[in-house]
C-alpha cells in the first residue's frame, strides 16, 4: 500500500479517527480499490509510529462501514465505496455502473399477479386486474446491495428474464420507446424481515433503508411502481437543498 497517510499528534482530533477518515477518503477516491489488501497492523503501526490498538480501532472502524473486511489467511481486504444515489429519476443498474461498482441481478419473479390495492392506486389500475411483477436481488462486486421489487402495467414491454439480469429496467423501457419524465418518491426506514435479512446477508430486525417510488412517462402516465430495501452500510441517498427565495 503506497498512500500517503499522515496524522497529526497536535490535532484534538483522535489519531484512530484521524487514520480511518484519510483511508475512508482512499477507498472512496479509488486509491484503494475493491480487492486490495491493506498492509498488517504491525507494519502500518510501525509506519505511522501509532500503537497497534490505534490502527486496529481505525480499521475495524471501517471494518463496521462495510468498506473493509478480515480474510482469514488473507489479511484487511478493501470491499468496495459506499454507493451515494442521487435524487434524480435514475435507476440503481446505472448509479452503481457509474461508481465502478459492477453491478449484477439476479431475477427471482418475473410473472403477472393481481395488482393489490396498493400497486391499483400507485399505477392507475383497477385493484385485482393484472399487473406484472417483477423482484430482483440487486448485486454489486457480487454483494447484496438491494432487493428491488417493481410493478408494471400489463402489456407496457416484454420483460425478459435474461434482459432484466443483463441490464437495468429503465435502460429496458428507454429501448422500448417510453420516455421517462418524473416520478413520486418516499424513502423511509425499518428492521429487516426475516425473508429480507436472508436475501441481504444482514440480520434479523438490522435498520434497512426504504424507496418507493411512482414513475410516469412524459404523457403524465404511471409505468412503473417500485418497493426497494437498501443495505445502509453500501448505500445511501443524497440531497441538494435549496433556500426559498
Amino acid at each position: 500500500m503506497s498512500l500517503d497517510l499522515r496524522v497529526d499528534r497536535s490535532s484534538p482530533v483522535p489519531l484512530y479517527f484521524q487514520l480511518s477518515q484519510q483511508l475512508e477518503a482512499a477507498i472512496e477516491q479509488g486509491s484503494l480499490t475493491p480487492g486490495s489488501l491493506l498492509g498488517n497492523e504491525i507494519e502500518l503501526a510501525a509506519r505511522l509510529g501509532l500503537s497497534r490498538p490505534t490502527v486496529r480501532q481505525a480499521i475495524q472502524s471501517l471494518v463496521d462501514k462495510g468498506l473493509l473486511v478480515r480474510r482469514r489467511g488473507v489479511g484487511t481486504q478493501v470491499v468496495h465505496s459506499q454507493v451515494k444515489r442521487p435524487l434524480e429519476l435514475s435507476s440503481l443498474y446505472d448509479d452503481l455502473e457509474a461508481a465502478g461498482q459492477r453491478p449484477a441481478t439476479k431475477v427471482l419473479v418475473n410473472t403477472v399477479v393481481p395488482a393489490s390495492a396498493a400497486v391499483a392506486a400507485a399505477l392507475g389500475l383497477a385493484e385485482g386486474g393484472d399487473v406484472h411483477r417483477v423482484e430482483r436481488l440487486r448485486l454489486a462486486h457480487g454483494e447484496p446491495m438491494a432487493y428491488l421489487i417493481n410493478h408494471l402495467p400489463p402489456g407496457l414491454l416484454d420483460l425478459d428474464t435474461d434482459q432484466l439480469e443483463a441490464t437495468g429496467l429503465y435502460r429496458l423501457m428507454r429501448s422500448a420507446g417510453i420516455t421517462l419524465h418524473s416520478a413520486r418518491q418516499s424513502i423511509g426506514a425499518r428492521g429487516a424481515t426475516t425473508a429480507e435479512a436472508e436475501r441481504l446477508g444482514e440480520t434479523e430486525g438490522a435498520p434497512l433503508l426504504t424507496m418507493q417510488r411512482t414513475t410516469f412517462d412524459d404523457t403524465g402516465r404511471a409505468v412503473e411502481f417500485g418497493d426497494h430495501t437498501y443495505r445502509p452500510s453500501r448505500y445511501s441517498f443524497e440531497f441538494q437543498l435549496l433556500v426559498r427565495p
